[in-house]
């Protein structure tokens, strides 16, 4: 189903956006990445064109809807949106400066969003496409020390709730994805700013690889799915969140209390 197709991928030139652009291009999609660094867009460019696959790439702030709607427009219609770009920054509520809030809800919310509506006006009118965010585990469950990001990730997904069945009239596959820690750049970023009391929790889990959340993405579409859950624990929370969360939240602040 993706042969031929045009698959636009943001965040793309790392991570979970790139190891799914390795799936789809040797699937025969026709990819193009957005990410903000130049330099690595052409290095992720360079090693999927050696394989044979076709690949353009923007460089480009997903936080800035002008700057989307022109590079959107230039690279023309797009059958797959997949939505990876994001940031995260943890830290506990009360030392966190209001512009980190600020950035998450720019470049988590506002970067899907743009995105979004970039092209799913085209996908209306051709009764046609898929259209998936990266959410984030986080928006499954409060954790300690993601009073910035998690909120700004629990707005993805109530987007793409509220899309779902917005699009699913027009012929538009909408996805979500709540990947756990993922073994990425990212991550490692991330890692820096974490609180001792965050790292007690996450310790807790093995960070999965991004080749397992691009697998769950792609077979999410091929399935139409719209919960893309890469893990089992994620799948648990997102059907029975309502359930699990009271047990995990007191064994988390045992943790919390320990740590």
């Amino acid at each position: 189903m993706f042969s031929g197709r045009h698959v636009i991928i943001t965040g793309g030139s790392s991570g979970i956006g790139l190891e799914t652009a390795r799936l789809l291009t040797a699937r025969g999609a026709r990819v193009s990445l957005l990410a903000r660094g130049a330099a690595r867009l052409k290095a992720a460019a360079e090693e999927l064109r050696a394989t044979g696959a076709s690949v353009d790439t923007r460089p480009v702030d997903v936080a800035d809807p002008v700057a989307v709607k022109e590079v959107l427009d230039d690279l023309g219609p797009c059958d797959v949106l997949i939505s990876c770009a994001g940031l995260a920054r943890p830290g506990r509520f009360l030392e966190l400066p209001d512009e980190v809030f600020r950035e998450m809800v720019e470049v988590d919310y506002f970067g899907t969003l743009h995105v979004v509506k970039a092209v799913v006006p085209a996908m209306v009118a051709r009764g046609s496409g898929s259209v998936v965010a990266v959410s984030s585990a986080t928006a499954l469950l409060g954790v300690y020390g993601y009073s910035a990001y998690g909120p700004a990730k629990i707005a993805v997904r109530g987007l793409m709730e509220s899309l779902r069945a917005e699009l699913k009239p027009h012929g538009v596959h909408v996805g979500v994805v709540f990947p756990p820690d993922v073994d990425t750049p990212q991550l490692a970023e991330e890692n820096r700013f974490k609180p001792a009391e965050t790292f007690a929790i996450s310790g807790t889990v093995k960070p999965i690889k991004a080749s397992v959340v691009a697998r769950a993405i792609v077979k999410g579409i091929e399935k139409q799915r719209f919960l893309i859950c890469p893990d089992l624990t994620t799948k648990m929370l997102a059907r029975f969140g309502g359930v699990l969360a009271p047990v995990l939240n007191r064994y988390f602040d045992g943790k919390i209390a320990r740590a």
